[in-house]
């Protein structure tokens, strides 16, 4: 049976501070259950037998300090807050609490209802995800928060791993997972086969060390389970081979007069190949039309399953500038997309798309 127990935990190696804590926050028994230690030691030895939701911690004591109990709670106990105590609030100090994943501080002397109120606001149970990594792909996830511009960490657990991905206003800003960190974590936890995941909002990454864009990262992880796939060597002509005949559709329909871009999204959202008309006055780069394009393709998606008619065959929509069309290859899960100027003759593209869509269908 899981541990539903809210349980606060005080650290302070002054006797008289946590018997006063534990005696004006009683009256919030019915909220969470509290403990009062008095060193860091003792603190790590209730952790390492209990669940707990948030510690508050002094700075300063001896053997263990409160930035080093930080640090190792960040590091074991990812999922446990914590509130720094503190009678040196310098800058340098909020600033090194921070970049070690400190939830809030408090500078001592505080109000004891000061300190409830930040004990009630973190033990809130904010609404997130929890569902099971299947059939359902952890990329798509990822995905959604980043389109999203959300923050909030991604837990993922299975039987024998762990790791967590934070994004902070829909780009991923750190990844960590066994002695693994940055993009390495990332490439490793998309190449996971299973296991379960939950999501916190708001909660922010203890440190940054990821820069490069969601896209790129995500591009980069598929393309190296990919190639990491068994007998991946031996079909690596085929592939080549097949890369290259759609990128010859691609030119073909960049070269009419009109079109932008155009390019073939793969079943997760990502682009196979894409072809850009240099001659056109109007530039995009892939990178820039990829999360717009996989988000309207996933939630025209998902309005076919709401409505039980299955997936979307088409998608077109016309602008005051431009024209973008979305044509689902035959009898696959690829999408055709064709960005062009809305002065372009518009049979005239429908009708090579549908013999492109042929042809596609062949050779994907």
């Amino acid at each position: 049976m899981a541990d539903d127990v809210k349980r606060v935990l005080v650290v302070d190696d002054e006797d008289d501070l946590t018997w006063s804590i534990s005696k004006h926050l009683a009256k919030d028994r019915d909220k969470y259950d509290l403990i009062c230690v008095n060193s860091g030691k003792k603190a790590l030895e209730v952790l390492s037998q209990l669940p707990v939701k948030l510690v508050i911690s002094d700075i300063r004591m001896p053997e263990i300090s409160g930035l080093e109990l930080l640090s190792r709670i960040r590091e074991s106990y990812p999922a446990t807050k914590v509130i720094i105590m503190t009678a040196y609030g310098s800058s340098e100090v909020h600033e090194e609490a921070n970049a070690r994943g400190c939830f809030k501080y408090i500078e001592k002397p505080f109000e004891i209802t000061d300190l409830r109120q930040l004990i009630l606001e973190a033990i809130e149970e904010k609404r997130g995800f929890m569902g099971t990594i299947s059939d359902f792909q952890l990329s798509d996830l990822v995905q959604m928060n980043c389109l999203g511009r959300m923050t909030t960490t991604l837990f993922i657990v299975g039987d024998d791993y762990k790791g967590s991905i934070y994004i902070e206003e829909g780009n991923i800003v750190h990844a960590d997972c066994g002695d693994k960190e940055g993009e390495e974590a990332v490439f490793e936890m998309l190449a996971w086969e299973g296991g379960n995941f939950s999501t916190e909002r708001g909660k922010r990454a203890p440190k940054e060390t990821i820069i490069k864009g969601w896209q790129s990262l995500l591009l980069e992880g598929m393309r190296r389970i990919d190639e990491s796939k068994p007998g991946r060597r031996e079909i690596g002509g085929k592939l080549a081979k097949t890369q290259r005949e759609i990128s010859r559709i691609l030119d073909k329909l960049a070269a009419l007069k009109g079109v932008i871009l155009t390019t073939v999204f793969d079943p997760e959202g990502f682009p196979v190949a894409s072809q850009i008309n240099e001659a056109s006055p109007r530039q995009y780069g892939i990178q820039e039309l990829t999360p717009i394009i996989s988000g309207l393709i996933k939630q025209v998606d998902s309005i076919g399953q709401d409505l039980k008619i299955r997936q979307p065959k088409s998608i077109s929509l016309e602008f005051d500038e431009a024209i973008l069309k979305i044509n689902k290859v035959h009898d696959r899960k690829e999408y055709l997309v064709i960005f062009a100027e809305n002065k372009i003759n518009v049979g005239v593209l429908t009708l090579e798309a549908k013999k492109n869509l042929r042809k596609l269908s062949k050779i994907l």
